[in-house]
């Protein structure tokens, strides 16, 4: 059986790419990083190195491939639209146009809830919720523009699954996480009104396993959307005591209300924009609103649909974490 994984340079396309190499399966991974390229032909997992942006040679890539997960995106709060429209819809167009050039079994897309996300607080968001409508950055936007190509192309027989996985950590994690832990080695993290938003998050494991499920799921999941968290919302301030413990590190925070986070993340924007001429600010309007809005999502359709069961809790999630960062991630603690 051959599979495609684009974005198999990233955190879940590594991950996926080499889960299906152990099951037994031949694996391509599409990706940016040459060096992480080579490290997973180590697994004997062949990599290509191409522009998803490119149709030809999409289509080139698709063929004699049975199963296709689409894991690659520009995931960030901040950028160009053109960047995030390249990276996000072209490249899911290209794939939906591969796919039915090389007649796939299956095309299994990965989403975002970011997609939900309107600055307000939110709990147990089911996938037929009512979306903003004007999404909260570009990401989120051209995240639901390839929705839309994914929508279409369901209604014109191919075979597809999508699944919104919430905020993935785990061994391999460099933002996240990380950055809190940066954040809190230069001074302290800033906790928007003492961090008690609730939200979810997801070992990446998890999503692995979900991703698995969507391709062997029944003809029933074919063109329905699933959320994937690990059912364990908690606060965030919660969060960040277990996972400092856990490092032996003083967790140092700083209280800070939403509107005074939310002007100071605008000001800062205001300067990348025109003075450090597009450089992502330290802070952004995004991320004051993810780390202080309540957002958790219900996850009973993928538990029904696909038997998703998060296997790996968010504790021992935590724990399996720090051991990597103690290891081959020592140097994000430096």
């Amino acid at each position: 059986m051959n599979v495609l994984v684009t974005g198999a340079t990233g955190f879940l396309g590594q991950k996926l790419a080499i889960r299906l190499k152990h099951m037994g399966y031949k694996v391509t991974g599409i990706g940016r990083n040459k060096i992480k390229g080579e490290m997973l032909k180590n697994y004997g997992i062949e990599f290509v190195s191409l522009d998803l942006g490119n149709k030809e040679q999409t289509v080139a890539v698709c063929k004699e491939k049975d199963y296709i997960f689409h894991c690659a995106a520009l995931s960030s709060p901040w950028g160009k639209y053109e960047a995030f429209y390249k990276s996000n819809v072209l490249s899911t167009k290209n794939l939906i146009f591969g796919s039915k050039k090389t007649n796939i079994k299956r095309l299994i897309h990965v989403s975002t809830p970011s997609i939900y996300f309107d600055y307000k607080d939110k709990m147990n968001i089911s996938e037929d919720s009512v979306l903003p409508q004007n999404p909260v950055n570009y990401y989120a936007q051209t995240k639901l523009l390839a929705e839309n190509e994914i929508n279409q192309a369901f209604k014109e027989g191919l075979s597809l699954v999508t699944i919104r996985p919430r905020a993935l950590f785990g061994p391999g994690d460099t933002t996240i996480l990380p950055r809190l832990i940066r954040a809190n080695n230069k001074g302290s993290i800033p906790l928007i009104n003492g961090g008690k938003a609730i939200i979810d998050t997801t070992y990446v494991e998890n999503v692995v396993d979900a991703l698995i499920l969507c391709m062997n799921g029944s003809k029933d999941t074919l063109g329905k959307k699933y959320n994937i968290t690990n059912d364990e919302p908690m606060a965030l301030i919660d969060l960040l005591n277990k996972l400092f413990d856990k490092l032996d590190i003083h967790l140092k925070t700083k209280n800070i209300s939403f509107h005074m986070a939310y002007r100071l993340a605008m000001v800062m924007e205001w300067i990348s924009k025109y003075i450090l001429k597009g450089k992502e600010p330290i802070l952004t309007r995004y991320s004051v609103g993810v780390l202080s809005k309540n957002q958790t999502l219900d996850i009973e359709n993928a538990k029904n649909d696909l038997g998703y069961i998060p296997k790996v809790g968010v504790d021992e999630g935590l724990d399996l974490f720090v051991e990597w960062l103690k290891g081959d991630g020592s140097w994000i603690l430096s």
